[in-house]
């Protein structure tokens, strides 16, 4: 297949791009810039110009290839309710490319979107609405998507998408920890953190792609739910620093922006991810990828 790739030179993305590759695929990225561009071109990829703000190459893209993975997102949360907007219109580009086809689209969305508390499957649809939780804009376009006869199916990404290059919420509670002299986690740190390698996470983009079936979501999750106290211990004894708890009223001032995300309790499950496309973890799960990998 010819597969358009958003942000497929990023953390993800650059997976995607060798696991489509290996595979056989003719891969197609997005590029921002000329670096972008050479990026891809250096791992395989042809390059196509434009940025998610770009509605008319979104479409295309799209219109050019024989299924499309969208991974870009604009990961500042200072401005989060209208990035999840932009990737809101983006998917609407991209599905536009599409329509009248039965050519996959596969979109990016959280496990997180889903009311915490317990654990979230593959058949869990979030309870509000983007107004309530801005990343559901996506799931939501998705969705209009389908209403428009395009074939396109969500991937749930764990909190921690972890691996060497990571620069997500693991290394940010691990420069916290270094700039407060302990590692914290919230009242008994119970609550749990769904978690998945790049590279799974990667081949399970590339199966939805190929075997999908047009199934409404699949998860890419290796471990269902660690304490976050875990994690915490495994920070405390590489930094060598206390391990200390923060109430929930402390959280806020102590993490920064990661306040609201440390005191969730967020198990996933992708039983039926594995069951439908043949798929499991072969990778390192995150608390071994801290104790073993470059995180420190």
């Amino acid at each position: 297949m010819k597969v358009f790739v958003t942000g497929a030179s990023g953390f993800i993305g650059s997976a995607v791009v060798q696991e489509l590759i290996a595979a056989g695929h003719q891969v197609t990225g997005l590029a921002r810039s000329e670096a972008s561009a050479k990026a891809l071109e250096a791992a395989g990829a042809a390059a196509h110009y434009g940025s998610l703000e770009d509605l008319d190459s979104l479409k295309q893209g799209a219109a050019a290839s024989d299924g499309v993975i969208h991974l870009a997102f604009i990961h500042d949360f200072s401005k989060y309710k209208e990035n999840c907007e932009t990737d809101r219109l983006a998917i609407a580009a991209l599905s536009e490319g599409l329509e009248g086809t039965d050519r996959p689209l596969i979109i990016t969305s959280g496990t997180g979107v889903i009311a915490p508390g317990r654990l979230v499957t593959e058949t869990d649809l979030s309870a509000v609405g983007s107004a309530a939780i801005p990343r559901v804009a996506s799931e939501e376009a998705a969705a209009a998507a389908v209403a428009k006869g395009v074939k396109a199916s969500i991937v749930r990404l764990p909190p921690s998408v972890h691996g060497d290059g990571d620069r997500g919420f693991i290394p940010g509670l691990i420069a916290i920890a270094r700039e407060k002299g302990v590692s914290a986690y919230v009242e008994d740190g119970a609550n749990r953190w769904p978690a998945v390698h790049r590279l799974d996470a990667a081949k399970v983009f590339r199966l939805a792609l190929e075997k999908g079936d047009g199934r409404p979501v699949f998860h890419a999750v290796g471990d269902e739910g660690i304490a976050v106290k875990e994690l915490a211990g495994v920070i405390s004894h590489k930094l060598n620093l206390p391990l200390q708890s923060v109430t929930k009223d402390e959280a806020v001032n102590h993490f920064g922006w990661l306040g609201m995300f440390v005191s969730l309790n967020i198990p996933a499950s992708a039983k039926q991810t594995a069951e439908w496309l043949g798929w499991k973890p072969e990778h390192v799960g995150l608390v071994a990828d801290l104790e073993t990998g470059t995180y420190f």
